[in-house]
Parts: C-alpha cells; structure tokens; sequence
C-alpha cells in the first residue's frame, strides 16, 4: 500500500505562484504514472497533469505553460509548479499515483484558492 502526503496549498493572488508536493510512503522509482488531479465546487474532478516514469509530461489545455509537473524519485515526492494563477484555478487538487500492479492511490487532497 502507498501512503500519499500532500502540502503546499493555500491562498494565492491572482498572478501568483504556489507548489505542491505529493510525498509517497515508498520509493516511487517503479511507479510509472503519477498525477495531479483537481475538483472545484460543482465541477468534476478533472486531470491536470501528469508524469510517467521516463520524464514525459501532459498537462490540460488551461494550465498548459503555467504549471510543471515533476518528480523527484530520490525522495519520492511529485511537484506541481503553478504559476501565474488565475481564479480558475481555484479548487483541492488531488495528487494519484498508480503502481505497476494497477493499484491506485490518492493524496488527501490540499485547497488551492486564488483570490484577490
């Protein structure tokens, strides 16, 4: 079983930047797929984007060139860099990661509000 710790949400004014990680309970060296989700009130959860483990990225349309997603497997954590954020944006984001087994596992999720 993987264990999933997010930080480094907050409140953000439009134009700013925040980071989130997403530490695993294990290595994530054999973990293929990582991902960061996100749901604003009355939305569906939505992907925003993700990492496989030979460094290839994709990212939906709206974030595309704002945020970066990375992943450090020296100590297991997966970033989501954002910036210059918009009201939009706001919502918890979900970080997932699936095993080579097809096991899935979720963040707690962590609150991302942009507001001036």
């Amino acid at each position: 079983q993987v264990q999933l710790v997010q930080s480094g949400g907050g409140l953000v004014q439009p134009g700013g930047s925040l980071r989130l990680s997403c530490a695993a309970s294990t290595s994530i060296s054999s973990i293929n797929y990582m991902r960061f989700d996100r749901q604003a009130p009355g939305k569906q959860r939505e992907l925003v984007a993700a990492i496989r483990s030979g460094g290839s990225t994709n990212y939906t349309d709206s974030v595309k060139g704002r945020f970066t997603i990375s992943r450090d497997n020296a100590k297991n954590t997966v970033y989501l860099e954002m910036n210059s954020l918009k009201p939009e944006d706001t919502a918890v984001y979900y970080c997932n990661v699936k095993t080579e087994f097809g096991l899935s596992y979720w963040g707690q999720g962590t609150q991302v509000t942009v507001s001036s």
